[in-house]
């Protein structure tokens, strides 16, 4: 299994705006995260996922596509530009990126996603702790 990441959904006030910015780049495009350094374990992540962190939990995931320098001094993460909703799991906020092993990363959601798109991030948090979600 590849190796993920998993990165704070910085400046997202919600899931939904999450999903906006992700969509916004459009089919066949992809979106680009900023980061300052190439992860020493990137030949790993080919195939893996950017685990979004909101509200002190895993909420989604995003296809990794690879690594790209900008020319400015910085790595580009690129990103397919869409969300994959997954079981929430708490995660503590974090600087920059943390690696995340497969065996440590929540299965996606069936087709019951968009219900619990729509629940406070705190009730989704509240009913994972509980193993309900």
């Amino acid at each position: 299994m590849p190796l993920s990441m998993t990165k704070i959904a910085f400046r997202s006030e919600s899931v939904a705006t999450l999903r906006q910015w992700l969509e916004a780049h459009g089919p066949g495009g992809e979106a680009r995260l900023t980061t300052r350094y190439l992860p020493k374990r990137h030949a790993e992540m080919v195939g893996g996922s950017l685990y979004w962190i909101h509200n002190r939990a895993i909420v989604g995931r995003s296809p990794l596509l690879g690594f790209m320098d900008n020319g400015e001094g910085r790595i580009w993460i690129r990103l397919e530009p869409r969300l994959i909703a997954v079981q929430s799991i708490p995660r503590r906020a974090h600087q920059g990126w943390r690696y995340l092993e497969a065996a440590a990363a929540p299965p996606d959601l069936g087709d019951g996603s968009a219900d619990i798109e729509a629940m406070p991030a705190e009730l989704v948090g509240e009913l994972s702790k509980l193993g309900l979600v």
